[in-house]
């Protein structure tokens, strides 16, 4: 399959959000979506939560100290940041405006808390809510990544219901049931935005039909 490319797109990219509970299988399924389009790059998220195995900096996340991160904050250095299980995550304004500079479409995989500041921050994003297809295989899916406590589950778990509630705040939903298919419904989102008057750049398009 043929990857899609942006076509006739303004020089600043689109700010997609990715978001949706813990376990439901963000980052798989965009990665998976990815294979299939062009001109988008995921945004490195920045943290304070410590390194797990073969994680490297900038490249799974720019992992900070607290002191760091809260000098970031001060600085208005995110465009968005949240508490999540004892730990901060956000995403670094630098890091979004290098992509879009570029006129590449950025992907931000971030919780719910998140989703909203941006979309306050800039109203023009999209934003597409990732749900499990039943409460007990999203239960499944935490117990099998082998990452957390049954502690920490439980409380993934109950954060999850209020996030799954959330999702008519999006601007779409795509229900993981199958990698595949749910990336192939990520794709028709970046395709179905891409191709939106609003976003292209019409004159120069119909200056070269005339």
């Amino acid at each position: 399959m043929s990857k899609v490319g942006p076509l006739g797109r303004q020089p600043r990219g689109i700010i997609f959000v990715i978001s949706g509970p813990s376990g439901v299988g963000k980052g798989t399924v965009l990665r998976a979506a990815l294979e299939q389009v062009e001109g988008i790059e995921v945004s490195v998220s920045a943290t304070t939560r410590p390194p797990r195995a073969n994680e490297e900096h900038g490249v799974a996340y720019y992992f900070m100290s607290d002191d760091e991160f809260s000098a970031a904050v001060e600085q208005g250095k995110f465009l968005e940041w949240a508490h999540y299980h004892r730990w901060r995550y956000g995403t670094l304004r630098s890091e979004v405006q290098r992509i879009t500079g570029q006129g590449c479409d950025v992907a931000l995989e971030i919780d719910v808390q998140g989703a909203r500041q941006v979309r306050a921050t800039c109203p023009e994003s999209v934003l597409i809510c990732l749900l499990p297809p039943s409460f007990d295989d999203l239960r499944v899916r935490l117990e099998k990544r082998g990452t957390e406590t049954v502690e920490e589950i439980a409380e993934r778990l109950e954060v999850a219901k209020e996030e799954i509630r959330s999702a008519k705040e999006f601007d779409y939903i795509v229900v993981n049931d199958e990698i595949q298919s749910a990336a192939q419904e990520l794709c028709a989102i970046f395709r179905s935005e891409r191709l939106r008057v609003c976003r292209a750049n019409v004159d120069a398009i119909l200056g070269q039909l005339t």
